[in-house]
């Protein structure tokens, strides 16, 4: 089975039913989605910036029944090596943390970011 790993854009394109929510809906009920700790806090922190409690902020990230995929400092240097490659992007930390992960698991990097389309050497699904 091949793996995906959400980007925090596909995780609140989803959330929000905007454009490409289907195609994230369609791998997290497939049981084929992952997401980064640092994702996973990048939708969180939107969710209370919105005005949503942080305990229901958390309460509805887990209930999409995601594994969230702990960051260790292999992915952290890694994430640091795509600067040169991200930084003309305008790709932020959590964006290299999914792209660094996606690559070390051999994983799909799902994003909204249309940006992504650019990247080479890590497969990317951008859905709108």
């Amino acid at each position: 089975m091949r793996r995906y790993l959400l980007d925090a854009s596909a995780v609140l394109a989803f959330m929000s039913n905007e454009p490409g929510a289907a195609r994230v809906r369609e791998v997290i009920q497939a049981g084929e989605a992952d997401i980064t700790a640092v994702n996973i806090s990048e939708v969180a922190a939107k969710l209370v910036a919105r005005g949503m409690s942080s305990a229901d902020a958390e309460l509805q990230c887990r209930s999409m029944g995601l594994d969230i995929i702990a960051v260790d400092a292999g992915i952290a240097f890694a994430a640091a090596a795509l600067i040169p490659f991200t930084q003309p992007l305008g790709l932020s930390l959590g964006d290299r943390i999914c792209l660094a992960t996606a690559r070390q698991d051999a994983a799909i990097a799902v994003t909204a970011d249309k940006a992504w389309a650019k990247i080479t050497g890590i497969i990317v699904e951008v859905i709108r």
